[in-house]
């Protein structure tokens, strides 16, 4: 799961521009909040690693998942649109949050 998570939030750096498509148009900023949230994933994941600190970084990442559902929507909404051949992938990504929330709830216990 922290190697999950790292490679996403390296990922936000290395790919920056697919993640700025995918912001909803009523968010502000949306190269800080690419970065942020890039920070966050790699932060929360590296706090899963000491026992004192997996219980917060566990809730720290199932609040993140939340908070970026709105892009993968956006991102799905977007892909329907444009006739994009990957909207599979969109769509897929969305129900994948409930194991992914799911996954980071067994680090809670």
């Amino acid at each position: 799961m922290v190697l999950l998570y790292v490679a996403a939030g390296v990922n936000h750096f290395l790919h920056t521009k697919m993640y700025l498509r995918i912001m909803p148009d009523y968010l502000p900023l949306h190269l800080a909040l690419v970065r942020f949230t890039g920070v966050c994933e790699i932060l929360f994941a590296l706090m899963l690693i000491p026992v004192s600190t997996r219980h917060a970084g566990a809730w720290l990442l199932i609040l993140l998942l939340i908070a970026i559902f709105p892009a993968n929507i956006q991102m799905a909404l977007d892909y329907r649109r444009t006739h994009n051949p990957n909207l599979w992938m969109a769509v897929l990504r969305l129900p994948l949050q409930i194991p992914l929330i799911w996954w980071a709830w067994v680090y809670t216990k």
